[in-house]
């Protein structure tokens, strides 16, 4: 799945995926290289469901 980095702050943030309305949240713990991401940063992942709601993992900087 791909998407773009709506919001970031610190260490976390949230991914908006293309043709979805629903935004993902994302640590920086599962970011390949551990690189804190910057908001407009386009991005593929996976996503994986958590009691708190939907959660990016393995996620990609795409350049």
């Amino acid at each position: 799945m791909e998407g773009q980095v709506r919001k970031w702050v610190t260490s976390y943030g949230f991914i908006s995926p293309d043709g979805d309305d629903g935004d993902v949240f994302v640590h920086q713990s599962v970011v390949k290289g551990g690189m804190p991401l910057t908001e407009g940063q386009r991005v593929k992942f996976e996503v994986i469901e958590e009691p708190r709601g939907l959660k990016a993992t393995n996620v990609e900087v795409i350049e």
